[in-house]
């Protein structure tokens, strides 16, 4: 009971503490041995930081080379992050947008850099 109500005054607090700002989708590629490079990518979804990730290791394979992937990791950075268990924060988190659609604001408590995936590749000749 207690993790729910500061899951819910931390959800108050969000959203009365928004901040506007711009943040990028994903970084440019560190080089490391044996011609490998790494690449993060950063996202609301899991699935938006992925394709983030990806999209910059294509970016730095030239045109006849395709990025293969050697290690991926991806990691929650939420609003939620050690409060709350993962599971317990999509609840809040659809709570959030049930609430919001009922009073017709967004107050969904996912920020564009919640979930980070990082990518080690190398470049491949086609």
């Amino acid at each position: 009971m207690k993790k729910i109500i500061l899951a819910s005054a931390m959800s108050g607090v969000v959203l009365l503490l928004g901040a506007c700002a711009t943040t990028p989708k994903n970084t440019l590629a560190v080089q490391k041995e044996n011609n490998q490079f790494e690449v993060t990518g950063i996202g609301k979804t899991n699935l938006i930081a992925k394709n983030n990730a990806i999209t910059a290791a294509q970016k730095t394979c030239s045109k006849n080379t395709t990025p293969v992937v050697v290690d991926e990791k991806t990691t929650y950075n939420g609003v939620l992050k050690d409060v709350v268990s993962e599971k317990t924060g999509q609840m809040v988190e659809a709570a959030a947008g049930v609430i919001g659609t009922l009073t017709g604001k967004n107050a969904s408590l996912a920020k564009d850099d919640d979930y980070q995936t990082t990518l080690t590749f190398y470049c491949k000749i086609n």
